[in-house]
């Protein structure tokens, strides 16, 4: 029986690498995007030149009523999703007393508050399938540990821990996993780091390297799969020995 994942934010970076890896596993990708049209669409023929399945879906995450019509709607030509992948999310970087109130609530909204807009209209259908499920919430190496000139960022991804974990143990009786990954430093091709404070941030790694959209991917990979299924609400880092 065919099972869909949703994976917000697939038109690059790691959200892109998880839809690739997920659909050569063999489920159909919901490829969402915001703006960047372009990239879901690349997503989607890649998918699809090999041999997978996949649609695009539009909306912004930090928008809760856009989240929940046009989720909903998606669920009601093509059914409820088997798995959730809350990828998509910003960073405005600056020292906490140069933090704008926008660079504040871009982020909370991006960020956070898309665990509810994104997830809130997936989840009944989900139960309803009766047939289980995954939910993977990515998080960060800042949400654990704070980061310097993160405070936004932090903050957010730190909340997104904490409702992954209350939402895991009201889905656990649904057979429904929920589970964040926690990237460190990944090599997404645009990264946007002065090299300074790139030498720096190397200086934290045991593994002296950055890791790949394609390591994240492979464990996002597994956490979807059946075999994960005795793992929920658990934090997961994949950060080279970082923390």
């Amino acid at each position: 029986m065919e099972r869909t994942v949703l994976v917000t934010g697939a038109s690059k970076g790691i959200g892109q690498a998880i839809a690739y890896k997920l659909s050569q596993d063999g489920f159909t990708i919901a490829v969402h995007y915001h703006s960047d049209k372009q990239g879901a669409l690349d997503t989607q023929v890649t998918i699809e030149k090999l041999g997978g399945k996949a649609r695009l879906i539009q909306f912004d995450v930090s928008n809760h009523s856009q989240c929940q019509q046009t989720i909903e709607q998606d669920i009601a030509l093509n059914g409820a999703y088997y798995g959730v992948v809350n990828n998509a999310g910003i960073i405005r970087d600056g020292a906490f007393p140069a933090l704008t109130e926008n660079d504040w609530k871009d982020v909370i909204h991006t960020d956070l508050d898309s665990f509810y807009n994104v997830l809130h209209p997936c989840i009944m259908p989900m139960i309803g399938l009766r047939r289980g499920g995954r939910i993977i919430v990515i998080s960060s190496v800042s949400g654990i540990a704070g980061n310097r000139g993160q405070v936004n960022y932090s903050a957010a991804k730190a909340g997104v821990i904490g409702a992954s974990k209350a939402l895991a143990l009201e889905l656990a009786k649904r057979k429904i996993t929920v589970n964040c990954i926690a990237p460190g430093l990944i090599d997404t091709g645009i990264l946007d780091m002065e090299p300074i404070a790139l030498q720096e941030a190397m200086k934290m790694i045991p593994l002296k390297r950055m890791g790949q959209v394609e390591e994240v991917a492979g464990l996002a990979s597994y956490l979807m799969s059946d075999l994960a299924g005795y793992i929920t609400r658990q934090v997961i880092s994949i950060n080279g020995g970082m923390i």
